[in-house]
């Protein structure tokens, strides 16, 4: 079985490379912007006719939240176009298609976590481009898994890397305690995004670890596992404007793996701790 991983030297990418390598029946095609422009249709089509893939795995987007507020058209190429060139050019050959995508679809309003029959309403351009994402990946394409995450860590830049980074020149720290959401190591994404394709078990998915927290709360556990006396201290997110809302409030509830395949998304300080072990 070929997998072709797109935006292979992300986080999520280098995690999905290092599970699928251990499975003696995968052949991996890895590119990243250089190997394959996603935004150009005559390139996704050639490279698929040439390597033909049996699965897709999209994990390339433009993610600069706030850079999207104003490099719109860059963000709709990536987060929306590429994913329709991939997902109709993985159907020409018969192949499946991952699509990640976001919590930012939802406006951070909800009190509740939301599943995946919940109303989107995006924000920003960020969140109203990867929910583009979302519907031209299904509408190319009907073998499609659509996976949307939050708060995502693994191996590169991530929150809990530039919050040990502090820690090392700050006696304190102001984190951000009013957004409210769900951190996911890639460790448990790309388990997750493994057994949906073993599984053909095709759709739209909510894949986060379970339970919730501040980033404010986040900050205090990464300190208190890591045995760090750097003070915390609370601040809202007026005190730190960005150009970019965020949400408030976008606890994902993996409510359709529930209903179908099973949760194996861990709890989210069981994940930290495992991760923090190694970094």
């Amino acid at each position: 079985m070929k997998i072709l991983i797109t935006g292979a030297k992300g986080q999520l990418g280098l995690e999905l490379t290092k599970q699928l390598q251990l499975k003696k029946d995968v052949e991996l095609i890895l590119t990243d912007v250089a190997e394959l422009d996603i935004t150009s249709t005559e390139k996704v089509f050639s490279f698929f006719h040439d390597h033909r893939p049996d699965i897709v795995i999209n994990c390339a987007a433009h993610t600069a939240v706030d850079k999207c507020e104003t490099d719109i058209e860059n963000a709709y190429k990536i987060n929306a176009i590429g994913p329709k060139n991939l997902s109709s050019a993985a159907y020409s050959i018969g192949a499946e298609i991952v699509q990640i995508s976001t919590d930012y679809v939802f406006d951070g309003e909800a009190t509740s976590p939301l599943t995946e029959f919940d109303t989107t309403n995006p924000q920003t351009v960020y969140g109203a481009s990867k929910l583009q994402g979302e519907k031209l990946t299904a509408e190319f394409n009907p073998k499609h898994y659509i996976l949307r995450t939050a708060w995502l860590y693994g191996e590169g830049n991530n929150f809990v890397r530039t919050m040990l980074k502090l820690s090392e020149s700050n006696k304190s720290i102001k984190v951000v305690n009013d957004q409210i959401g769900s951190p996911t190591s890639t460790v448990d994404l790309a388990r997750a995004i493994i057994k949906l394709i073993e599984e053909k078990n095709y759709g739209l998915f909510h894949a986060t670890c379970s339970g919730q927290c501040s980033w404010y709360e986040f900050t205090k556990e990464i300190f208190r596992l890591k045995g760090i006396d750097t003070e915390v201290i609370p601040c809202t997110t007026d005190e730190f404007p960005r150009p970019a809302k965020r949400p408030k409030y976008s606890v994902l509830r993996n409510y359709m793996m529930e209903l179908t395949t099973g949760d194996i998304m861990r709890p989210w300080q069981e994940s930290l701790a495992e991760y923090l072990k190694t970094n």
